[in-house]
């Protein structure tokens, strides 16, 4: 959390499969692992991940994994390292059920971001994304191929948080969000 004195980052976060995990049959990926660490680690990163995501850490936002797959945070997190990617925060199936479902009889969407106060979430399904709107979050859909993916994510992060800084200078932003 920061200080008092020091600006809340955005956060952005990312969907794994068929957003960050892409098949390598039907997506440009980075080069595979070496072995034998690929042995352990088989999900291929759609091109470009890295550079991503350490150039919207480097533009201050906070980026953070939220995926409704039941790998562990551990396991995302050293994955992720063997490519220079340090996540800020990893929500995962589990972590999910436990503090968004919360045992509620009626289900909730599979992913609810702004639970953990991200403004933008990156994901592949359009189901997700047709719940920005009702429960506070913005969206962006990947759902293709695309070479020029990077620049439409930094271009919606950055329109994205005009957005998010129009509110807090207007006083609309959330008082003292949940800290995860």
């Amino acid at each position: 959390m920061p200080s008092s004195n020091e600006p809340e980052k955005m956060r952005v976060s990312f969907d794994l499969d068929e957003v960050l995990f892409v098949n390598p049959k039907t997506h440009k990926t980075e080069p595979a692992l070496p072995f034998p660490i690929r042995t352990y680690y088989k999900e291929r990163l759609r091109a470009g991940t890295p550079v991503l995501i350490n150039t919207l850490q480097e533009m201050g936002f906070e980026v953070w994994v939220y995926t409704s797959s039941f790998r562990t945070e551990t396991y995302i997190r050293r994955l992720f390292r063997h490519y220079g990617i340090r996540f800020d925060g990893i929500i995962n199936g589990s972590r999910h059920l436990k503090e968004v479902q919360q045992g509620r009889s009626q289900i909730l969407p599979q992913k609810v971001p702004n639970k953990y106060r991200i403004s933008l979430h990156i994901d592949d399904e359009a189901v997700i994304c047709s719940y920005a709107r009702e429960f506070g979050f913005d969206t962006y859909r990947l759902d293709a191929d695309d070479d020029g993916w990077k620049e439409k994510v930094i271009a919606k992060a950055e329109e994205v948080k005009k957005k998010w800084e129009k509110k807090r200078h207007k006083g609309s932003f959330p008082v003292k969000p949940d800290n995860h």
